[in-house]
């Protein structure tokens, strides 16, 4: 196979799964372990892709974001294990905040029997905290188009009303030096104000955020629980030096 059909085979696996293994592209592409780092290295190079322990991800741009409906579908299954956790964590009558996200969303059914009274910037939730019959608290603010999440200093100022007993955060990218981000810098004001006014901080995040690094810091691993999934041994060892870190 030519250097270029490999190539082509890569760069359309990362677009399939915005995280592959380099056991991923040997499968695929038949060549050897050695010839595949070379090809990631290649690549890396040309702003393609950028490598990571055992596999490769997509190259995002840092104030890059996506819609809810492109993020709603993508790991959803890893999404739904994390939230489960994450909901096995509340005990009966607890205060939450629940950021907006898609990984958050996947949290509220687990909630129904709780009996917990939840407070969320977050639209997209309302409908399936109604329908489970969850006592909620909508913070004001401005709506935020991409991600239908409440900001702005009406939502900080509405927050300051509220203490909570856990805090469950969504992020875009975790890294073990540059932390938990955010592209938006409106956002990640919304997530430090919570985290502040909480006993106990989780982030919830699937393994495709591993080491992307968005524009606006939220705060440090070691401020925050992470429960997230599927992550190397030696990632894994490395992170929880920084941090407590709960993998489903």
């Amino acid at each position: 196979m030519l250097t270029t059909e490999r190539h082509d085979i890569i760069l359309q696996l990362l677009r399939e799964k915005q995280t592959i293994t380099l056991q991923d592209i040997i499968s695929a592409t038949s060549a050897s372990e050695s010839t595949i780092r070379r090809d990631l290295t290649e690549l890396e190079k040309r702003h393609e892709l950028e490598r990571i322990h055992g596999g490769a991800t997509l190259t995002e741009r840092k104030l890059q974001e996506f819609s809810i409906s492109e993020k709603s579908a993508k790991n959803l299954q890893e999404k739904i294990a994390i939230a489960k956790y994450a909901a096995s964590l509340v005990q009966e009558g607890d205060c939450i905040f629940l950021d907006a996200g898609t990984t958050t969303l996947q949290v509220i059914p687990f909630l129904q029997n709780k009996d917990a009274v939840i407070v969320t910037n977050g639209l997209t939730h309302l409908d399936s905290l109604v329908e489970h019959g969850i006592t909620t608290y909508l913070t004001g603010g401005l709506i935020k188009a991409k991600t239908s999440a409440l900001i702005g200093q009406q939502a900080v100022q509405s927050l300051q009303n509220y203490r909570f007993d856990k805090c469950f955060l969504g992020v875009n990218g975790f890294h073990s030096t540059y932390g938990y981000t955010t592209p938006d810098p409106e956002e990640a004001h919304i997530k430090q104000s919570a985290g502040s006014l909480a006993k106990e901080i989780y982030v919830l995040a699937d393994y495709t955020k591993l080491n992307k690094v968005s524009f606006a810091k939220i705060f440090d691993l070691n401020v925050a629980q992470l429960i997230t999934n599927k992550l190397d041994q030696q990632i894994l060892a490395a992170i929880s030096q920084e941090t407590e870190v709960v993998t489903t």
